[in-house]
């Protein structure tokens, strides 16, 4: 091939314009070459252009190597890639996720069965709960729970079952962990007047890197649920270890019902979480306990002498066994009630119920009553005693208890700043209207058993008895 050949493949024009090509015949060609000076200026044209389109292929090779290498090689090793659609593990390699896995091994290599109780994750996991029940070990191809931007990641422990909580905290220390451990007095002894409460653990919070792990300790109480105590900041702790203002558990003391616990796999690794996550969820906002008032109601009977005669001991037992059962059928209708009037008293006044009440009072919202409420009760052996006004104003109903103890529920209504429940008085028919504060629900626990008090007892209270003294019934 000649020159003339490879020029013309390049670019005939040019070779038209440099050369006069002249047909002698059918196979002969007659070339009259162009001066010298103006071949030479034509010809360095030429070269500059080829040069530069060779230099745009291989720039363009190289592009488009170095892109097929960062998807095919770096994306794998670190977990980054270029499209969720077709798979890419995003965000495996974040600090929130690494946190999470090595807290984890840790706890997994103590034996320390924690479970997650993070809210924000809890919510995406009961929105996702097939494909999370359905998913295997290693197998998530994306970050979608624990790379969530947040400052916290919590999970839950029942102290009964960690054994070496000493050995656990080294560990964590050991693993690159910096741990704060929150401790405070055992409310449990609070009532046994032979015991002084001793310390025992709340809460912890470490961090790695720049996430942090709340871990939260719940103790059992009676009554068959779990409670976690306040994390109170005391002097010496650095306010800027962590963002306490954000954490989500801990402002007060909480009480939950025992989870049931299911194994999953979520963003790769195996972790516990409530077999119901939409019941947990729906405790947290509600979960705020208050403790009886131990030292205030030891007072009491330093003053008034505690009736044990068998009259009121027996009383007692009966107004147990009723507000047991009470309980137990509004459970399986699902509707709130607290304990209210004479019982609520007993309760913040001497931690107990009071012998000659001779009747258990509750409280329900009207929002909360359901028509079934009274064959329920009667199922459940306790015959319908009295029924006063109607669901629309002032109902109250009345319940007749084994050893002539009642049951008496009260049912409140909402106004724009105020609450009130009805009275009637049996023998003339006159209706009552009691006045409330508004007023919130907190758990508490009486007579071993988890129920609901208002939060704002001393001025619900009040609405019923006027100012409270230590002798007020």
């Amino acid at each position: 091939m000649t020159i003339i050949d490879i020029l013309v493949n390049i670019h005939p024009d040019l070779i038209k314009q440099d050369y006069l090509l002249t047909q002698k015949d059918e196979t002969k060609w007659v070339t009259f070459k162009r001066q010298p000076s103006e071949h030479r200026r034509l010809m360095s044209r030429i070269n500059k252009n080829v040069i530069l389109a060779l230099l745009t292929l291989t720039s363009s090779a190289f592009l488009l190597f170095q892109l097929y290498y960062y998807k095919h090689y770096l994306s794998a090793k670190n977990g980054a890639g270029l499209s969720k659609s077709k798979g890419s593990r995003i965000g495996f390699d974040g600090t929130q996720w690494r946190t999470v896995k090595k807290f984890i091994m840790l706890t997994s290599s103590q034996n320390v069965p924690v479970f997650l109780i993070d809210p924000l994750i809890l919510e995406l996991i009961n929105k996702n709960f097939e494909q999370v029940k359905n998913a295997s070990h290693g197998s998530a191809s994306e970050c979608k729970f624990f790379c969530v931007p947040r400052d916290f990641t919590a999970f839950a422990l029942q102290y009964h079952l960690w054994k070496n909580e000493e050995s656990w905290f080294r560990i964590a220390e050991n693993m690159g962990f910096q741990c704060l451990k929150f401790e405070s007095k055992d409310p449990r002894l609070d009532g046994i007047d032979s015991l002084s409460g001793t310390d025992i653990p709340l809460h912890y919070i470490c961090t790695l890197a720049s996430h942090a792990v709340h871990l939260v300790v719940f103790h059992e109480r009676s009554g068959n649920y779990l409670w976690h105590g306040h994390l109170r900041l005391k002097g010496h702790i650095d306010r800027k270890f962590v963002p306490f203002r954000k954490l989500q558990f801990g402002r007060y003391p909480g009480a939950f019902d025992r989870p049931e616990l299911q194994q999953v796999t979520i963003d790769g690794l195996e972790v516990l979480i409530p077999k119901d996550p939409m019941h947990f969820l729906e405790e947290i906002p509600h979960s705020r306990f208050i403790e009886c008032r131990y030292k205030e109601a030891r007072a009491f009977f330093q003053q008034y002498l505690d009736d044990n005669t068998v009259e009121a001991m027996a009383f007692r037992k009966s107004a147990k066994e009723l507000m047991q059962l009470a309980a137990k059928t509004l459970k399986k209708l699902g509707v709130r009630f607290w304990l209210s009037s004479g019982t609520c008293l007993g309760w913040y006044r001497q931690c107990g119920i009071i012998p000659y009440s001779k009747d258990v009072d509750l409280g329900i919202f009207i929002q909360d009553y359901k028509s079934d409420i009274i064959s329920a009760f009667q199922d459940a052996g306790l015959p319908l005693k009295h029924k006063f006004g109607k669901v629309e104003d002032s109902l109250e109903l009345s319940f007749q208890g084994k050893d002539d103890v009642k049951l008496d529920i009260f049912f409140f209504y909402e106004e724009t700043d105020y609450m009130w429940n009805g009275g009637t008085q049996a023998k003339t028919g006159k209706k009552f209207k009691y006045l409330f504060p508004k007023f919130t629900l907190c758990w508490t626990e009486f007579v071993d058993m988890k129920v609901r008090v208002p939060c704002e007892t001393i001025e619900y209270i009040e609405a019923n008895y006027g100012l409270l003294t230590c002798g007020s019934s």
